[in-house]
């Protein structure tokens, strides 16, 4: 369908963090824009992201910013997305596709179809990849290569947006899975932010006076409690209801093994931990890099 190479003319994304400078990065090694906006709060950022190649120009006003483009990729955490989403709900810019990188997918799809005009025409996603690090400096043009882009279009999408950022990401490398926005949040609750959430309490229940003796059992367990908390605290907000299932059933699975632990029940102990080891071998090797939080500087507009 789409035989030219070069997809859009140009593309602004706003928040430059990690995840907007490694796309920034990608679509211009693949060449799949003529030119590439970066827009954010913080000049820092958009001076990073300028000197490592990410972006061609740099703008802290949104409105400039997005001016001209005709793919808008919205790059930052979840509640700045909606904000972003509230601005755009007031630009009409007609025939401007829209998609985004959050990490929950039902409040954003949910206000991008309030607010927007019908001729902007917006289709979420979320790339399940990313890194506890932030910033311009980590950009990686490699980063969406060979990871699941989850896609959460409804019967309300335009059918030609939602085919050209399917191309779009797959250009990219990525291995597109289509999912409505609640299944995205569910899946997403077990798969990516109940870890996060455990890795947050685990570390934040480990006594100061014995982190001098951490393991590398202990650093690999807890890397994702490194990540940005303004990101997760987002996260955990915009999708509670999922959140708190997978909370609950996992509370209920050491609560299992706490009263294994208090009977002396070794065979339940270990019948816990044979299922739990078979369920993790069964994804090495068969399944991209795990799902992170996005980040990227918030906006004013």
């Amino acid at each position: 369908m789409f035989n030219r190479r070069q997809l859009f003319r140009r593309v602004a994304i706003v928040g430059a963090g990690l995840m907007g400078a490694s796309l920034g990065l990608a679509i211009k090694k693949k060449g799949l824009v003529r030119e590439v906006i970066g827009i954010g709060r913080h000049e820092t950022s958009l001076r990073e992201a300028t000197d490592v190649g990410a972006i061609d120009e740099s703008s802290s006003d949104l409105k400039r910013g997005i001016n001209g483009a005709d793919l808008i990729v919205l790059a930052t955490p979840v509640h700045t997305i909606l904000e972003i989403l509230d601005f755009l709900g007031k630009e009409h810019h007609r025939g401007c596709m829209v998609t985004d990188l959050g990490s929950t997918k039902a409040a954003i799809v949910e206000r991008a179809e309030k607010v927007l005009h019908h001729s902007v025409l917006f289709v979420g996603s979320h790339p399940l990849v990313g890194s506890e690090k932030k910033g311009p400096t980590y950009a990686n043009a490699a980063l969406y290569e060979n990871v699941t882009c989850v896609m959460t279009p409804t019967d309300k999408t335009n059918r030609l947006a939602k085919e050209k950022i399917k191309h779009f990401w797959s250009q990219l490398g990525a291995q597109v899975k289509m999912m409505s926005p609640q299944e995205h949040d569910e899946v997403l609750a077990f798969i990516s932010h109940v870890p996060h959430l455990a890795a947050f309490g685990l570390m934040k229940a480990i006594p100061d006076k014995f982190l001098e003796y951490a393991t590398q059992g202990l650093r690999d367990t807890t890397r994702l409690a490194a990540s940005d908390a303004h990101v997760w605290r987002d996260i955990a907000l915009s999708n509670p209801k999922n959140v708190l299932k997978s909370l609950d059933e996992t509370v209920q699975v050491l609560s299992s093994i706490r009263k294994a632990i208090v009977s002396s029940d070794a065979q339940a102990l270990e019948e816990i931990f044979k299922a739990a080891k078979a369920k993790r071998e069964s994804i090495d090797g068969s399944t991209p890099r795990p799902a992170q939080g996005n980040t990227g500087s918030p906006l004013k507009k």
